[in-house]
Protein backbone atom coordinates (compact mmCIF):
# COMPACT_ATOMS: atom_id res chain seq x y z
CA UNK A 1 0.00 0.00 0.00
CA UNK A 2 1.26 3.35 -0.93
CA UNK A 3 1.63 6.82 1.33
CA UNK A 4 -0.75 8.05 0.06
CA UNK A 5 -3.15 4.70 0.25
CA UNK A 6 -2.49 4.52 4.10
CA UNK A 7 -3.51 8.85 4.16
CA UNK A 8 -6.64 8.06 3.38
CA UNK A 9 -7.58 4.91 5.22
CA UNK A 10 -10.66 4.89 7.53
CA UNK A 11 -9.41 2.41 9.60
CA UNK A 12 -5.89 3.14 9.95
CA UNK A 13 -4.02 5.95 12.40
CA UNK A 14 -4.21 9.08 11.94
CA UNK A 15 -0.67 10.40 13.69
CA UNK A 16 0.76 14.06 13.59
CA UNK A 17 3.91 12.38 12.55
CA UNK A 18 7.33 12.81 14.68
CA UNK A 19 8.50 16.34 13.73
CA UNK A 20 4.46 17.75 13.75
CA UNK A 21 4.20 16.00 17.14
CA UNK A 22 7.16 17.89 18.53
CA UNK A 23 7.00 20.83 16.85
CA UNK A 24 2.79 20.73 18.21
CA UNK A 25 4.24 19.83 21.95
CA UNK A 26 7.32 22.72 21.70
CA UNK A 27 4.36 24.89 21.10
CA UNK A 28 2.08 23.90 23.91
CA UNK A 29 5.12 23.93 25.66
CA UNK A 30 6.62 27.12 24.74
CA UNK A 31 3.19 28.90 25.67
CA UNK A 32 2.57 27.62 28.78
CA UNK A 33 6.12 28.53 29.59
CA UNK A 34 5.97 31.94 28.61
CA UNK A 35 2.29 32.56 30.41
CA UNK A 36 4.02 31.12 33.84
CA UNK A 37 6.85 32.85 33.59
CA UNK A 38 4.46 36.05 33.89
CA UNK A 39 3.64 35.25 37.10
CA UNK A 40 7.22 35.84 38.48
CA UNK A 41 7.13 39.40 36.48
CA UNK A 42 8.32 38.12 33.30
CA UNK A 43 7.44 40.51 30.22
CA UNK A 44 6.09 43.19 32.71
CA UNK A 45 7.88 45.67 30.15
CA UNK A 46 6.32 44.25 27.34
CA UNK A 47 3.33 43.09 27.92
CA UNK A 48 1.43 42.65 24.86
CA UNK A 49 4.67 40.95 23.27
CA UNK A 50 4.85 38.38 25.50
CA UNK A 51 1.05 38.10 25.82
CA UNK A 52 1.30 37.24 21.82
CA UNK A 53 4.09 34.99 21.71
CA UNK A 54 2.07 33.08 24.53
CA UNK A 55 -0.98 32.76 22.62
CA UNK A 56 0.53 32.69 19.13
CA UNK A 57 2.95 29.50 20.71
CA UNK A 58 -0.56 27.73 21.78
CA UNK A 59 -2.34 28.48 18.73
CA UNK A 60 0.36 27.09 16.76
CA UNK A 61 0.20 23.73 18.68
CA UNK A 62 -3.13 23.73 17.90
CA UNK A 63 -3.13 24.26 13.75
CA UNK A 64 -0.40 21.63 14.19
CA UNK A 65 -2.79 19.11 15.44
CA UNK A 66 -5.58 20.47 13.36
CA UNK A 67 -3.10 20.13 10.54
CA UNK A 68 -1.95 16.43 10.97
CA UNK A 69 -5.13 14.74 11.88
CA UNK A 70 -8.00 16.09 10.01
CA UNK A 71 -6.33 18.48 6.99
CA UNK A 72 -6.16 16.24 3.72
CA UNK A 73 -8.18 13.52 4.90
CA UNK A 74 -11.29 12.61 4.24
CA UNK A 75 -14.18 14.30 6.55
CA UNK A 76 -15.68 12.34 9.70
CA UNK A 77 -15.33 12.21 12.87
CA UNK A 78 -11.68 10.53 14.20
CA UNK A 79 -11.61 9.66 17.67
CA UNK A 80 -9.12 6.38 17.33
CA UNK A 81 -6.96 6.32 20.30
CA UNK A 82 -9.25 8.37 22.79
CA UNK A 83 -9.62 6.28 25.71
CA UNK A 84 -5.26 5.54 25.20
CA UNK A 85 -4.04 9.06 25.13
CA UNK A 86 -2.90 10.50 28.49
CA UNK A 87 -4.57 13.46 28.27
CA UNK A 88 -8.26 12.28 27.09
CA UNK A 89 -8.20 9.03 29.44
CA UNK A 90 -7.16 10.63 32.57
CA UNK A 91 -3.75 10.21 32.43
CA UNK A 92 -1.02 11.66 34.35
CA UNK A 93 -1.33 14.67 32.00
CA UNK A 94 -5.06 14.86 32.44
CA UNK A 95 -4.43 15.34 36.28
CA UNK A 96 -1.34 18.15 35.62
CA UNK A 97 -4.09 20.02 33.64
CA UNK A 98 -7.19 19.58 35.99
CA UNK A 99 -4.86 20.74 39.23
CA UNK A 100 -3.56 23.92 36.44
CA UNK A 101 -7.00 24.59 35.67
CA UNK A 102 -7.97 24.45 39.33
CA UNK A 103 -5.25 26.21 40.46
CA UNK A 104 -6.21 29.06 38.69
CA UNK A 105 -9.67 29.42 39.28
CA UNK A 106 -8.86 29.17 43.15
CA UNK A 107 -6.55 32.43 42.49
CA UNK A 108 -8.65 34.06 40.17
CA UNK A 109 -11.85 33.99 43.10
CA UNK A 110 -10.05 34.38 45.87
CA UNK A 111 -6.00 35.32 45.49
CA UNK A 112 -6.00 37.67 42.22
CA UNK A 113 -2.58 39.48 43.80
CA UNK A 114 -1.17 35.97 43.06
CA UNK A 115 -2.06 36.02 39.22
CA UNK A 116 -1.10 40.18 38.78
CA UNK A 117 1.29 39.17 36.94
CA UNK A 118 -0.81 37.27 34.24
CA UNK A 119 -3.44 40.18 34.63
CA UNK A 120 -1.17 42.93 33.62
CA UNK A 121 -0.39 41.22 30.31
CA UNK A 122 -4.11 42.40 29.46
CA UNK A 123 -3.09 46.33 30.26
CA UNK A 124 -2.39 46.94 26.93
CA UNK A 125 -5.63 45.25 25.66
CA UNK A 126 -8.19 46.81 28.41
CA UNK A 127 -6.86 50.43 27.64
CA UNK A 128 -7.78 49.84 24.28
CA UNK A 129 -11.16 48.28 24.50
CA UNK A 130 -11.96 49.73 27.62
CA UNK A 131 -9.84 52.60 28.69
CA UNK A 132 -9.01 51.48 31.89
CA UNK A 133 -6.03 48.64 33.19
CA UNK A 134 -7.01 45.21 33.09
CA UNK A 135 -8.31 43.32 36.08
CA UNK A 136 -8.38 39.56 36.89
CA UNK A 137 -11.75 38.75 35.07
CA UNK A 138 -10.95 40.91 31.67
CA UNK A 139 -7.64 38.71 31.92
CA UNK A 140 -9.89 35.88 32.59
CA UNK A 141 -12.09 36.83 29.78
CA UNK A 142 -9.51 37.15 27.53
CA UNK A 143 -8.03 33.68 28.20
CA UNK A 144 -11.86 32.31 27.89
CA UNK A 145 -12.54 33.89 24.69
CA UNK A 146 -9.47 32.82 23.32
CA UNK A 147 -9.46 29.12 24.37
CA UNK A 148 -13.26 29.25 22.80
CA UNK A 149 -12.21 30.98 19.47
CA UNK A 150 -8.78 28.44 18.77
CA UNK A 151 -10.03 25.24 19.70
CA UNK A 152 -13.55 25.98 18.26
CA UNK A 153 -11.12 26.45 14.72
CA UNK A 154 -10.41 22.62 15.84
CA UNK A 155 -13.85 21.69 16.58
CA UNK A 156 -14.70 23.40 12.98
CA UNK A 157 -12.36 21.23 11.43
CA UNK A 158 -12.83 17.83 13.13
CA UNK A 159 -16.63 17.94 11.57
CA UNK A 160 -16.58 19.97 8.99
CA UNK A 161 -18.79 17.28 7.03
CA UNK A 162 -21.56 18.62 8.82
CA UNK A 163 -23.24 22.03 8.33
CA UNK A 164 -25.29 21.49 11.76
CA UNK A 165 -22.22 21.12 13.64
CA UNK A 166 -20.16 24.58 11.68
CA UNK A 167 -23.26 26.56 12.26
CA UNK A 168 -23.60 26.13 15.75
CA UNK A 169 -19.42 26.53 16.50
CA UNK A 170 -19.86 29.91 14.14
CA UNK A 171 -22.57 30.88 16.61
CA UNK A 172 -21.52 29.98 20.13
CA UNK A 173 -18.00 31.60 18.99
CA UNK A 174 -19.73 34.76 17.73
CA UNK A 175 -21.93 35.30 21.10
CA UNK A 176 -18.31 34.83 23.18
CA UNK A 177 -16.46 37.17 21.38
CA UNK A 178 -19.33 39.52 20.42
CA UNK A 179 -22.01 40.02 23.56
CA UNK A 180 -19.33 38.12 26.35
CA UNK A 181 -16.61 39.89 25.92
CA UNK A 182 -16.48 42.74 23.22
CA UNK A 183 -19.82 44.55 23.90
CA UNK A 184 -19.01 44.54 28.14
CA UNK A 185 -15.58 46.30 27.49
CA UNK A 186 -17.21 48.84 24.86
CA UNK A 187 -19.99 49.74 27.76
CA UNK A 188 -17.24 49.86 30.06
CA UNK A 189 -15.52 52.27 27.95
CA UNK A 190 -18.55 54.24 27.55
CA UNK A 191 -18.75 54.48 31.21
CA UNK A 192 -21.50 52.28 31.48
CA UNK A 193 -22.07 49.12 33.94
CA UNK A 194 -20.81 46.04 31.83
CA UNK A 195 -23.45 43.62 31.40
CA UNK A 196 -23.41 40.06 29.81
CA UNK A 197 -26.51 40.37 27.18
CA UNK A 198 -25.60 36.47 26.45
CA UNK A 199 -26.09 35.33 30.14
CA UNK A 200 -28.88 36.25 32.10
CA UNK A 201 -31.50 35.15 34.98
CA UNK A 202 -31.28 32.40 36.55
CA UNK A 203 -27.36 31.34 35.32
CA UNK A 204 -26.66 35.19 35.92
CA UNK A 205 -27.68 34.99 38.71
CA UNK A 206 -27.64 38.16 40.68
CA UNK A 207 -28.78 39.60 37.21
CA UNK A 208 -33.12 40.36 38.79
CA UNK A 209 -31.81 41.07 42.39
CA UNK A 210 -32.55 44.03 44.13
CA UNK A 211 -28.81 45.71 44.34
CA UNK A 212 -28.60 44.99 40.99
CA UNK A 213 -31.53 46.42 39.33
CA UNK A 214 -31.35 49.61 41.65
CA UNK A 215 -27.62 49.90 39.92
CA UNK A 216 -28.69 49.69 36.41
CA UNK A 217 -32.00 51.79 36.57
CA UNK A 218 -30.21 54.52 36.95
CA UNK A 219 -29.15 54.95 33.13
CA UNK A 220 -31.56 54.41 30.24
CA UNK A 221 -28.71 52.33 28.75
CA UNK A 222 -29.12 50.40 32.16
CA UNK A 223 -32.90 50.51 32.10
CA UNK A 224 -32.61 48.46 28.82
CA UNK A 225 -30.66 46.08 29.95
CA UNK A 226 -32.80 44.97 32.85
CA UNK A 227 -35.85 45.34 30.24
CA UNK A 228 -33.55 42.73 27.43
CA UNK A 229 -32.69 40.58 30.75
CA UNK A 230 -36.37 40.06 32.11
CA UNK A 231 -37.87 39.30 27.88
CA UNK A 232 -35.11 36.90 27.55
CA UNK A 233 -35.68 35.25 31.14
CA UNK A 234 -39.52 34.95 31.10
CA UNK A 235 -40.68 35.23 27.09
CA UNK A 236 -37.72 34.44 24.88
CA UNK A 237 -36.52 30.93 26.69
CA UNK A 238 -39.42 29.19 27.13
CA UNK A 239 -40.77 30.49 23.78
CA UNK A 240 -37.54 29.32 22.30
CA UNK A 241 -37.47 26.45 23.97
CA UNK A 242 -40.69 24.79 23.25
CA UNK A 243 -39.53 25.32 19.20
CA UNK A 244 -35.96 24.14 19.40
CA UNK A 245 -35.44 22.66 22.50
CA UNK A 246 -32.85 23.84 25.25
CA UNK A 247 -30.15 23.54 22.50
CA UNK A 248 -30.74 27.16 21.07
CA UNK A 249 -29.42 28.36 24.00
CA UNK A 250 -27.28 25.62 26.14
CA UNK A 251 -25.28 24.58 22.41
CA UNK A 252 -25.46 27.69 20.30
CA UNK A 253 -25.65 30.95 23.06
CA UNK A 254 -24.04 29.85 26.31
CA UNK A 255 -20.31 30.94 26.92
CA UNK A 256 -20.35 27.87 29.28
CA UNK A 257 -21.52 25.53 26.69
CA UNK A 258 -19.68 27.38 24.20
CA UNK A 259 -16.33 26.59 26.08
CA UNK A 260 -17.50 22.83 26.86
CA UNK A 261 -18.21 22.12 23.03
CA UNK A 262 -14.98 23.79 22.18
CA UNK A 263 -12.33 23.39 24.71
CA UNK A 264 -13.94 20.81 26.28
CA UNK A 265 -14.44 18.11 22.94
CA UNK A 266 -11.40 16.00 23.68
CA UNK A 267 -12.95 15.09 27.25
CA UNK A 268 -17.02 14.61 26.45
CA UNK A 269 -15.95 10.65 26.77
CA UNK A 270 -15.77 11.04 30.16
CA UNK A 271 -19.06 11.78 31.51
CA UNK A 272 -20.36 9.85 33.80
CA UNK A 273 -23.20 7.75 32.05
CA UNK A 274 -24.80 5.76 35.48
CA UNK A 275 -27.99 5.04 36.54
CA UNK A 276 -26.44 6.80 39.88
CA UNK A 277 -25.83 9.67 38.31
CA UNK A 278 -28.42 10.38 36.40
CA UNK A 279 -30.52 10.52 39.83
CA UNK A 280 -27.84 12.96 41.41
CA UNK A 281 -28.14 15.10 38.53
CA UNK A 282 -31.79 15.26 38.74
CA UNK A 283 -31.80 16.03 41.95
CA UNK A 284 -28.57 18.87 42.15
CA UNK A 285 -29.35 20.47 39.13
CA UNK A 286 -33.43 21.29 40.19
CA UNK A 287 -32.86 21.97 43.91
CA UNK A 288 -29.85 24.89 42.75
CA UNK A 289 -32.64 26.42 41.12
CA UNK A 290 -34.96 25.98 43.52
CA UNK A 291 -31.94 27.97 45.24
CA UNK A 292 -31.99 30.85 43.31
CA UNK A 293 -35.43 31.28 42.63
CA UNK A 294 -36.10 30.94 46.16
CA UNK A 295 -33.16 33.62 46.93
CA UNK A 296 -34.30 36.14 44.84
CA UNK A 297 -37.78 35.79 46.36
CA UNK A 298 -36.23 36.40 49.87
CA UNK A 299 -33.88 39.46 48.20
CA UNK A 300 -37.23 41.53 46.68
CA UNK A 301 -39.32 40.47 49.85
CA UNK A 302 -36.78 41.97 52.43
CA UNK A 303 -35.56 44.93 50.07
CA UNK A 304 -39.80 45.81 49.65
CA UNK A 305 -39.73 45.72 53.95
CA UNK A 306 -36.66 47.25 54.26
CA UNK A 307 -34.68 44.67 55.66
CA UNK A 308 -37.29 44.60 58.37
CA UNK A 309 -38.46 40.72 58.24
CA UNK A 310 -35.23 38.38 57.34
CA UNK A 311 -32.65 41.04 58.67
CA UNK A 312 -29.01 40.36 57.34
CA UNK A 313 -30.06 36.54 56.25
CA UNK A 314 -30.82 37.15 53.02
CA UNK A 315 -27.97 38.77 51.95
CA UNK A 316 -26.24 35.98 54.01
CA UNK A 317 -27.70 33.25 51.82
CA UNK A 318 -26.89 35.27 48.58
CA UNK A 319 -22.89 35.43 49.92
CA UNK A 320 -22.97 31.82 50.39
CA UNK A 321 -24.96 31.49 47.41
CA UNK A 322 -22.44 33.19 45.52
CA UNK A 323 -19.43 31.28 46.78
CA UNK A 324 -20.70 27.90 46.96
CA UNK A 325 -22.27 27.62 43.52
CA UNK A 326 -21.18 31.25 41.66
CA UNK A 327 -17.58 30.25 42.16
CA UNK A 328 -17.28 26.75 43.68
CA UNK A 329 -18.98 25.09 41.25
CA UNK A 330 -19.34 26.80 38.55
CA UNK A 331 -16.18 27.88 38.14
CA UNK A 332 -13.71 25.67 39.88
CA UNK A 333 -15.47 22.73 39.45
CA UNK A 334 -16.73 22.95 36.38
CA UNK A 335 -14.24 23.85 34.34
CA UNK A 336 -11.21 22.67 36.51
CA UNK A 337 -12.58 18.91 36.47
CA UNK A 338 -12.82 18.83 32.49
CA UNK A 339 -10.19 16.90 32.18
CA UNK A 340 -11.46 14.07 34.92
CA UNK A 341 -15.08 13.98 35.20
CA UNK A 342 -16.10 15.57 31.13
CA UNK A 343 -16.55 19.12 29.57
CA UNK A 344 -20.61 19.64 31.46
CA UNK A 345 -20.15 18.91 34.87
CA UNK A 346 -21.87 22.32 36.09
CA UNK A 347 -24.27 21.76 33.06
CA UNK A 348 -25.80 18.17 34.24
CA UNK A 349 -25.60 18.80 37.96
CA UNK A 350 -25.33 22.97 38.80
CA UNK A 351 -26.50 25.31 36.06
CA UNK A 352 -30.20 26.72 36.98
CA UNK A 353 -30.50 27.71 33.59
CA UNK A 354 -29.97 24.27 32.41
CA UNK A 355 -32.40 22.85 34.36
CA UNK A 356 -35.57 25.93 33.48
CA UNK A 357 -34.39 25.25 30.05
CA UNK A 358 -34.82 21.10 30.68
CA UNK A 359 -38.07 21.60 32.60
CA UNK A 360 -39.71 23.03 29.52
CA UNK A 361 -38.28 20.86 27.19
CA UNK A 362 -38.75 17.57 29.03
CA UNK A 363 -42.87 18.76 28.64
CA UNK A 364 -43.66 21.36 26.36
CA UNK A 365 -40.57 21.31 23.85
CA UNK A 366 -40.82 20.03 19.93
CA UNK A 367 -37.82 19.11 20.29
CA UNK A 368 -36.34 15.07 20.23
CA UNK A 369 -34.17 13.04 18.88
CA UNK A 370 -35.80 10.49 16.70
CA UNK A 371 -34.05 6.86 16.32
CA UNK A 372 -34.82 3.97 13.90
CA UNK A 373 -33.76 1.16 16.08
CA UNK A 374 -33.98 -1.48 13.29
CA UNK A 375 -30.92 0.43 11.86
CA UNK A 376 -29.03 0.16 15.07
CA UNK A 377 -26.21 -2.26 16.00
CA UNK A 378 -25.38 -1.65 19.28
CA UNK A 379 -21.97 0.06 19.15
CA UNK A 380 -22.42 1.95 21.62
CA UNK A 381 -20.69 5.38 20.10
CA UNK A 382 -23.80 7.36 20.67
CA UNK A 383 -23.52 6.68 24.30
CA UNK A 384 -19.86 6.87 25.01
CA UNK A 385 -19.72 10.35 23.40
CA UNK A 386 -22.54 12.32 25.25
CA UNK A 387 -21.40 14.51 27.09
CA UNK A 388 -24.07 14.72 29.60
CA UNK A 389 -24.00 11.39 30.67
CA UNK A 390 -27.22 9.94 28.36
CA UNK A 391 -27.23 6.20 28.10
CA UNK A 392 -28.15 7.00 23.93
CA UNK A 393 -28.03 3.70 23.20
CA UNK A 394 -30.37 2.33 25.46
CA UNK A 395 -33.28 4.32 23.57
CA UNK A 396 -31.84 3.53 20.32
CA UNK A 397 -32.33 -0.12 20.63
CA UNK A 398 -35.82 0.28 21.26
CA UNK A 399 -36.37 2.68 19.01
CA UNK A 400 -37.41 5.41 20.93
CA UNK A 401 -37.36 8.77 20.59
CA UNK A 402 -34.93 10.62 23.35
CA UNK A 403 -37.09 13.47 25.06
CA UNK A 404 -34.32 13.78 27.97
CA UNK A 405 -34.38 17.21 30.03
CA UNK A 406 -30.87 16.95 30.51
CA UNK A 407 -29.93 16.67 26.65
CA UNK A 408 -28.37 19.89 25.30
CA UNK A 409 -29.20 18.79 21.22
CA UNK A 410 -25.30 19.01 20.56
CA UNK A 411 -25.87 16.68 17.82
CA UNK A 412 -22.78 14.63 18.46
CA UNK A 413 -24.56 10.96 19.01
CA UNK A 414 -26.07 11.72 15.65
CA UNK A 415 -22.35 12.47 14.32
CA UNK A 416 -20.60 9.55 15.74
CA UNK A 417 -23.56 7.01 14.53
CA UNK A 418 -21.74 4.76 11.61
CA UNK A 419 -25.85 3.82 10.68
CA UNK A 420 -27.71 7.35 10.29
CA UNK A 421 -30.10 5.96 13.09
CA UNK A 422 -30.59 9.67 15.15
CA UNK A 423 -31.87 12.67 13.89
CA UNK A 424 -32.75 15.71 15.68
CA UNK A 425 -36.19 17.11 14.91
CA UNK A 426 -38.70 18.98 15.80
CA UNK A 427 -41.57 16.73 15.91
CA UNK A 428 -45.68 17.76 16.32
CA UNK A 429 -46.08 18.66 19.91
CA UNK A 430 -50.09 17.57 19.88
CA UNK A 431 -48.72 14.18 19.03
CA UNK A 432 -46.27 14.31 21.96
CA UNK A 433 -49.43 15.25 24.14
CA UNK A 434 -51.38 12.11 22.90
CA UNK A 435 -47.88 9.93 23.64
CA UNK A 436 -48.69 10.74 27.23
Amino acid sequence: MSRSDRSLSLAGPHHLGVGSTRLAAWGAGTGTMVLVAALFGFGADHPALVLGVGWGALALAVLLVIRGRYVGKPAGVRNDGVFHRSLTARGAIAWALGIAFTAYYVALYWFPESIAGITRLFDPLSRLLRGRPADQWFAYGGFYTFAVLVMGAKFLVKYRHSRYQTWRTVSVMFFQLGFAFLLPAFLALMQRPEFYFSYFWPLDYDALWPGTVGSFSTTTLGLWAIGIGLVLTFVATPVLTFLYGKRWYCSWVCGCGGLAETAGDPFRQLSDKSLKAWKIERWMVHGVLLLITLLTALLWVNSALEGGWLGSFSQGFAKAYGFVIGAVFSGVVGVGFYPLLGSRVWCRFGCPMAAYLGIVQRFFSRFRITTNGGQCISCGNCSTYCEMGIDVRSYAQRGQDIVRASCVGCGICAEVCPRGVLRLENGDWKLRLEER
